[in-house]
């Protein structure tokens, strides 16, 4: 019997005032996206609709998800709508989930326009938690100001939306599966794919699996312990350590995607990754790692819970690319960091004779860099690390990148981070995050604390703690000009430079779930003295945290008593 072709309806609807996208996509509270009639289909819309109509007709897209509640009822919305905008196919992954640096590669891979990342990455799952939809473009990487900036002015003025409510498909079903849509000339088609595989290839034509295998189960067997975290990741870590790499399956943790990741934030540091450092604090294994929701965010952890701070992690990265085929094929261009993140790299940058690049925070502003062949490794403070072979942090690159070196240098992890400390000096670096804050005091805490060092005498200013002596070099409030295209991205945090080289960051993070304001604050001190690497970090920069306090007012402004995490 033929079936009749599916209709496109339009249903008429009302703007959010609430949809301007953030450094990574739109999060909200589940409830929001779940509960708010066409809060989810407004967005959608506006984020199709930002995409010019020549280049919508017939193009592909990607579409995956972290696997949290409500992925599935907003894939199905997402499908519905990017048929009756003119989508020509959707690709999938396999139960809707892919990882962000999956996504990432796939749209690379097969020259798609973009792709939708529903993800609210570290953030908490369930109905209570947050949910997220991100937007991706055809480089791979995050969208651009400008693009975000787009899908705002849409947003603002959007009075009615296109969906095809008929339309359903089966996410299950590896294959391909095509609709026939009303004044359509071409089916709308759907592809479900594996997961795992076109990400798996690509890093096999990055690494050297037969060196990762051999430390994994030869004779003197590296013994590993990796959590999902219930994530995105359980699928990615089974098939490519345990099943390709030979890593045994006990060594693999929490790998079942669950909608509320088991309860915990799927955030990977020591606070929230507290079963993987107490089984790495037994002494019985030598590397341990953890994972976001999404897979772009990692922590490592060496023998006896040894931490490996997120800015020396990249900096140890640099200075091992000869153990990568990948670099060694194609050279090394260059490194970015975030401001934020200690200067750990800027040092292997020197010592190389290698551009670095300081952006703002967010993984978009490397992606011109890269395009434009400047950079070839980047990374952020909060636990991300990618390089050129894609446009997003990855999490699993960055697991695979730790083995490699500890198999090219046959040393444990704390061998390998206290030898980079003895050659480059060492960044004590940590970070204060006061959470949930209330919008407005947060905002003139920061205006105030600006308008102070904006006076011209700060900048030869002494602060005095204990028998340490801070002189001010330069405070400023960070802006970067793309050495690219030239535009400017202004406000990207307050930071305050010492003559030793200490510095002290502020500013507001645009990565919450829309329940109060963020504001972070980051100390860094450097050392040479090999005698003096093995100290507490917080005990180092207790001075330096003792002058960010006196300065901001952060606690008698907020009210509270501390910060909500250190890291």
């Amino acid at each position: 019997m033929e079936t009749s072709p599916i209709p496109v309806v339009t249903v008429q609807t009302a703007p959010f005032e609430d949809q301007r996208p953030g450094t990574n996509g739109l999060r909200r509270k589940t409830a929001v996206f779940e509960g708010k009639k066409n809060y989810l289909q407004n967005y959608i819309q506006s984020l199709l609709s930002s995409i010019d109509l020549r280049d919508r007709q017939g193009c592909t897209m990607v579409v995956g998800s972290d696997g949290r509640y409500f992925s599935r009822a907003a894939t199905e919305v997402i499908v519905q709508m990017a048929a009756a905008n003119g989508i020509g196919r959707l690709v999938i992954g396999h139960n809707g989930l892919l990882s962000t640096p999956a996504v990432s590669c796939i749209i690379r891979k097969i020259k798609a326009i973009g792709g939708i990342i529903l993800t609210a990455s570290h953030n908490p799952g369930g109905p209570s938690g947050d949910f997220g939809v991100k937007f991706n473009v055809a480089n791979g990487g995050p969208s651009t100001d400008t693009v975000m900036e787009r899908i705002c002015q849409v947003s603002r003025t959007l009075e009615e939306y296109a969906i095809c409510p008929d339309l359903h498909i089966d996410l299950s079903r590896l294959g391909r599966q095509e609709f026939d849509l009303e004044n359509k000339f071409k089916p709308f088609r759907v592809e479900i794919v594996d997961s795992v595989e076109v990400y798996l290839q690509l890093l096999r034509n990055i690494f050297d699996f037969s060196a990762i295998k051999s430390l994994l189960t030869g004779p003197d067997q590296l013994k590993i312990h990796i959590d999902a975290m219930n994530g995105v990741m359980g699928p990615y870590i089974r098939r490519i350590l345990c099943e390709e790499l030979g890593a045994p399956a006990n060594s693999a943790v929490n790998c079942v995607p669950l909608e509320d990741f088991g309860g915990r934030p799927p955030e990977p540091n020591l606070i929230y990754a507290t079963s993987l450092v107490e089984a790495m604090k037994g002494g019985d294994l030598g590397f341990g790692a953890a994972f976001d929701a999404d897979g772009d965010r990692y922590m490592i952890l060496g023998e006896n819970g040894f931490f490996v701070n997120p800015s020396d992690s990249v900096a140890i990265m640099a200075a091992n690319l000869s153990s990568i085929p990948y670099f060694r094929q194609l050279g090394v261009k260059g490194f970015a960091r975030s401001m934020a993140t200690s200067t750990a790299l800027d040092r292997v940058a020197k010592a190389m004779k290698l551009a670095l690049y300081e952006t703002p925070t967010g993984w978009r502003y490397f992606g011109n860099l890269m395009d434009t062949g400047r950079c070839s490794l980047c990374g952020e403070e909060s636990f991300g690390t990618g390089s050129d072979h894609i446009r997003e942090k990855d999490g699993l690159w960055s697991v695979l990148m730790w083995l490699s070196i500890m198999a090219a240098r046959k040393q444990s992890v704390e061998q390998i981070v206290k030898e980079h400390w003895a050659k480059f000096g060492r960044n004590y670096f940590c970070r204060f995050d006061y959470e949930g804050l209330e919008p407005r005091a947060a905002f003139y805490l920061m205006r105030d604390l600006e308008s102070v060092m904006s006076d011209k005498a700060f900048t030869s200013q002494k602060f005095a703690v204990g028998d340490h002596v801070y002189s001010v070099e330069k405070a400023d409030n960070f802006e970067y000009i793309d050495p690219v295209d030239g535009n400017v991205a202004r406000n990207q945090g307050l930071r305050i430079v010492f003559t030793d080289a200490s510095r002290l960051v502020f500013r507001m993070s645009g990565s919450g779930g829309g329940t109060g304001a963020t504001v972070r604050v980051y100390a860094e001190s450097f050392e040479r003295d090999p005698e003096r690497h093995n100290r507490e970090t917080q005990v180092v920069l207790g001075p330096l945290i003792a002058i960010a306090l006196k300065i901001s007012n952060v606690h008698e402004r907020t009210g509270r008593r501390g910060p909500n995490v250190i890291t």
